[in-house]
């Protein structure tokens, strides 16, 4: 039996703190998913139709934010280390939640969705934080248990908003809140500092502190522009989800809050497998470039079938396989942070947000819209249309992909 190095001890311990930390806040964001948008709904007097549209407006605003926002985050975390940002976020997240709580109007919710989109940091400084930990050969491996901690969130936080939401549906954010502040004095007084002086940047660039100049980063090798890309479409894709998939399922189903929260749980349960369990066996047998293409090819396939399911029950055979596309950012951070150096761990983090942000500005308008068209045309019989747009741009990714995520030198420097 080998001797364990304290090299080797520190970075399991450090990841058990992220872990944990990144956990909390998933559970704590995954209670709000099938509550935020029939909140919406009570304050336009049940209109769904206006719920969407509004969803989309709270969605692009965020977005928005996190498009400006996210590179001076990353920049601060590669300055002045990880530890002060993911506080700042965390902070941010749980007086959001405060403001969902009590907001007597929406008005009062978008003021909330304001400060959050300012401050949230968390999951992509939590992802420089690995990067900082991790030798590059295991980082695909340790990303995907970063994503089995969202999914984890993603089982019991909707179930448990669901649940609570049958009772009031301002208390699961009072629930949110209590466990985010939990979060962030978890952070305070037990994270320790990922990234050590001798390693940070040694100043803070405005010039790379704006979109502008993440992209500058994104081009300063071949490939990252190409695989930020499948990531991008991949997101934007994505966003179908908490934009319209409450409302959808409900208007299509007839499905309430607590069977939502149910199907939230089937959800997170299949991409909890798939992360925390098949991510490190499928990147070791067929590498992170086929990890991110049978990802985008599920992605592409779950959609179309979430699309023409007519049933829940056929809705739910969609459920393993969309579960799948859990590889795909794995493979992608893994690929990425090989190609940028320690001091630029956050700065790529920072690119990454602020495209998940222009995602976030787009998706909204185009799932919440097509949605909402497609429910005042009812006539046509394609309460799916938006769904099968998601569809389109995973082929998209899958397509880029082929070209994009291949794996090369590695640029940075050993964890």
């Amino acid at each position: 039996m080998g001797i364990e190095t304290p090299a080797a001890a520190g970075r399991r311990a450090s990841f058990g703190f992220i872990f944990a930390l990144s956990l909390m806040n998933s559970v704590s964001f995954g209670i709000m998913i099938p509550i935020l948008p029939n909140l919406i709904k009570a304050f336009t007097g049940g209109d769904t139709a206006a719920a969407a549209e509004w969803n989309l407006v709270f969605g692009a605003t965020w977005g928005l934010l996190q498009f400006v926002c996210g590179p001076i985050l990353g920049l601060m975390a590669d300055r002045w280390g990880r530890r002060p940002v993911l506080l700042v976020s965390l902070f941010g997240l749980a007086i959001d939640f405060l403001f969902m709580a009590f907001a007597p109007t929406l008005w009062w919710l978008f003021v909330g969705r304001i400060l959050n989109g300012m401050t949230s940091a968390s999951f992509s400084t939590a992802n420089a934080y690995l990067a900082d930990v991790t030798p590059p050969a295991e980082r695909a491996k340790v990303f995907g248990w970063m994503g089995s901690a969202f999914s984890f969130g993603f089982i019991f936080g909707p179930f448990i908003g669901g649940w609570l939401g049958e009772v009031d549906l301002r208390l699961p954010f009072i629930a949110a809140a209590a466990l985010t502040f939990v979060n962030w004095l978890y952070g305070l007084f037990i994270l320790p500092e990922s990234l050590p002086p001798e390693r940070r940047a040694t100043r803070f660039d405005w010039k790379k502190a704006n979109p502008l100049g993440a992209l500058a980063l994104l081009r300063s090798h071949r490939d990252l522009l190409p695989l930020a890309g499948v990531g991008f479409l991949f997101q934007f894709a994505h966003v179908v989800l908490p934009t319209i998939f409450v409302l959808y399922m409900g208007h299509r189903y007839d499905w309430t809050p607590k069977v939502l929260g149910s199907i939230f749980l089937l959800t997170g349960i299949s991409g909890l497998i798939v992360q925390a369990f098949l991510v490190g066996p499928i990147v070791k047998a067929v590498g992170e470039r086929n990890a991110v293409l049978i990802g985008t090819l599920a992605g592409a396939f779950a959609f179309a079938w979430y699309g023409s399911a007519s049933t829940g029950s056929l809705y739910l055979i969609g459920i393993p396989i969309f579960a799948f596309s859990g590889l795909i950012m794995p493979g992608l951070q893994g690929l990425m942070t090989q190609r940028v150096t320690p001091a630029q761990q956050g700065q790529l983090q920072g690119a990454n947000q602020s495209l998940m942000g222009l995602a976030s500005i787009f998706g909204p308008v185009v799932f919440g819209e097509t949605f909402a068209w497609s429910l005042r045309h009812e006539g046509l019989n394609l309460p799916g249309l938006a769904v099968y747009v998601a569809a389109g741009l995973m082929v998209a990714a899958f397509v880029l992909a082929l070209a994009a995520a291949k794996a090369r030198e590695r640029v940075a420097t050993p964890a």
